[in-house]
Order: structure tokens, then sequence, then C-alpha cells
């Protein structure tokens, strides 16, 4: 009976059959072997179908090596294949120059029948591990396998896969290879973004949560003098009915613009010990109230028969009388500023002015300094002396 040979071309000799050539025979058996354990070889690809065919009894068989380098040029898409019974793992790398640069792809499937097959698609030069099954007679199954053998150094697309867990570098690439983002390792570090899906009707959340901490800030930090820009037509801030407080980092001050061209409105709250609120409008822009607006009225007391008056934390007063007394000069004056005065008689009690008040013929008018009556004033400060506006004198209290 003469010998047989596996799908992979190993000389499989009867007993008693080959006397004289069994060592030659085993050798080259072996080489086979080897070849199948380990062997490398390049194929050129240059017509579709290319075909891995089998060399019994003798080396050299593309198909009977593990590593296989797909070579040459090609102008379709193109297909490799391989008997019906064999049955090994191959690593596979695609390098046909069309493949990679064109739009055709490289198909590594069995001779016939309708079993899967494995495929490289335009432009791909991966490496693949490749079963083939022989697990048919007419329709055996080709399958790829190298999702099973990803490793964190390994380079591939992964398709439906789950990352429990996973350590990334440094960095996240684009599809171009560039940076998408950087990644930094923090020692000992404690806190962290969490990312939330939203449902339906809700946005996701971005959080920053931790395993000891229980108040974390998240820092936005743009490069140099880089802004951060909210792309969205309103912003909320505040939390759980709190306070929302806006501040800055250090000694800047807080603006507020309608935009960032030259002919931006803003509001500044200026940093620094007594700061004002500066408003500025809109080239000939008014500042426009569309409901009441008013200053909150203060008291203002008399003490050893003098009125001390802060302009600044009183400048809407009102002084109800206990005793005969003169308004001293107001503090915190600034020029162009106005303040409104009601004096409220609880007695028939005398008022009189510091010299920096100038009422109208530079003489003072006579109070009403009668009981349940009420005297309104209201003066401009000019930058040396507040100037009389308006008077009105001898109101019945309510």
């Amino acid at each position: 009976m003469p010998s047989s040979y596996t799908g992979l071309g190993v000389q499989l000799m009867n007993t008693g059959e080959k006397s004289g050539t069994w060592g030659t025979l085993t050798n080259t058996n072996w080489n086979i072997i080897e070849q199948i354990s380990g062997g490398y070889i390049e194929v050129a690809v240059t017509s579709t179908p290319t075909t891995l065919a089998v060399n019994d009894g003798t080396t050299g068989a593309a198909l009977a090596h593990r590593c296989i380098t797909f070579t040459g040029e090609i102008s379709e898409n193109t297909v490799v294949t391989i008997p019906l019974d064999v049955q090994t793992f191959y690593i596979i790398k695609n390098s046909v120059s069309g493949g990679a640069s064109s739009s055709y792809t490289v198909q590594f499937k069995y001779v016939s029948g309708s079993g899967s097959s494995v495929t490289w698609a335009a432009g791909d030069t991966g490496t693949k591990i490749i079963y083939a099954t022989a697990d048919d007679a007419t329709n055996p199954n080709i399958v790829d396998a190298t999702s099973a053998f990803v490793t964190a150094t390994s380079t591939t697309t992964l398709t439906n896969k789950t990352l429990t867990s996973p350590k990334i570098g440094t960095s996240i690439l684009d599809t171009n290879g560039l940076e998408l983002m950087k990644i930094t390792a923090t020692g000992s570090a404690e806190n962290e973004f969490t990312m939330a899906a939203g449902a339906s009707g809700a946005g996701p959340t971005l959080s920053s949560t931790g395993s000891s901490d229980t108040n974390i800030d998240i820092n936005v930090v743009p490069a140099g003098t880089g802004n951060v820009n909210l792309s969205a037509d309103a912003v909320q801030i505040g939390d759980n009915n709190a306070n929302a407080t806006l501040t800055t980092q250090g000694t800047g001050d807080l603006i507020l613009n309608t935009n960032n061209g030259s002919n931006a409105g803003n509001i500044t709250l200026l940093d620094g010990a007594n700061g004002n609120i500066d408003i500025t409008t809109n080239g000939t822009g008014a500042i426009k109230f569309n409901d009441m607006a008013y200053v909150p009225q203060v008291a203002i007391t008399s003490t050893s028969n003098a009125v001390a008056w802060d302009a600044q934390a009183a400048s809407n007063a009102y002084h109800v009388t206990t005793e005969n007394t003169i308004f001293s000069a107001p503090t915190n004056a600034v020029e162009g500023a106005f303040v409104c005065l009601e004096i409220n008689y609880s007695d028939a009690h005398t008022i009189g002015w510091n010299t920096i008040f100038e009422f109208a013929a530079s003489t003072e008018p006579t109070e009403t300094a009668a009981d349940t009556k009420t005297d309104l004033h209201v003066f401009r400060y000019n930058g040396a002396i507040w100037q009389e506006v308006g008077r009105t004198l001898n109101l019945s209290e309510s």
C-alpha cells in the first residue's frame, strides 16, 4: 500500500514500505514539521485567486509555513486560497502594495465552499492570527482569532470589545496618529473624572469623584492667555438651590462682556479693597431698567448733637431726630455722586449743616423742626462741596 500525505504535505509511510529511504524521507518530514511550527515565507499575491498549494512529501510549500507575508501589487479585490483539508493556524501580514494604497481588499479562504473567511480591508496592512478549521468536508470555516491574542503592547482595531479597567498610556491618538488627549499620571492619585450618560431628555454628566474627599473641584486650565469657550445659548451655575459664586483666581477683576469684540458692553467688578463696580454700555447705549430700581434706605443717627454720614453706605438716608443736631461732612464722597436725605422730626428739634453743604443763594433753609413733620433734601457732590439739587419741606409723616 503506497504512502499517504497529510493536508500540509507530511508523508505517512506504511509498514515495510520505502526500504532504505526512511532516513531521508523522515528528515524531509521533520523539515516540513519545522516549517509548520515556525517557518516564515513571503508569498507574491499578483492575481486572483492566488492558490497556496500543498507539496506532498517535499519542503517549501507556502501553506506549510506558520508565518506568511503577502507581497506583490494588486489592482482588484484579491482572494488567496488553501485546500479544503488544511487544518492549522497562521500568522499572516498583508503587505500587498495595491491593498495598502487603494480600494482593494485581500480575502483569505478555503478554495471552495460557503464557510467563513478572513478579509483585510482596503489599506489594512495589519497582521492577523487565523485558524483554518477544516471543520467540514465541503464548507470549512476560516476564523480570525486575532482578538484572542491582543496584548497591551499590540496595535489593533477593537470592534464590539469590552475593556475592563484598561491601563492607558500617556496619550490617546486620533485616526491620523496625532495626539487627541494627553494623560498625566499623579502620584498617589485620589480624585478622578466620572462620566455618566444621560437618560432621554437629560444631558450626560461629567463629575469629579474620589475615594476619600467629598468636596472636589474640577479644574479647567487653558494654555497661556487662552480662553475657556462654552458654546451654549445659556449657562447655568449653582447646585441644589445653593448660592452660585463666580470668583476670579488671584487678584484679577471679574468682567462680564456682551461679546468678544471691540464693541462689547461690560460689567466689571474691580478687585482690591473698596473696589468699584463699573458698568459700561456699548457705544451710545444706555442702562435700561425694565423693572423698578431703588436704593435701599439706611438710618443715620445723631450722637453728641452731630450726625455722621457715610455717603457710600447710606446714599439714601433717613434720620429720626432725637436731639438738636448738625449734619457733619459726609465721608467717602465721590465726585458726581448723589445723596438723598429724609428728616423725620420726633419733636421740635433744630437742624444745622456743615459748611460743605451748599444751598441756593448760599443760605441754609429754615427746616420745619416740628413734631410729626418731614423734610426731604437731595445733594450732588462736585468734588469739593455737596450742592443742593432739591428740597421739599414740611411734609406730613405717614
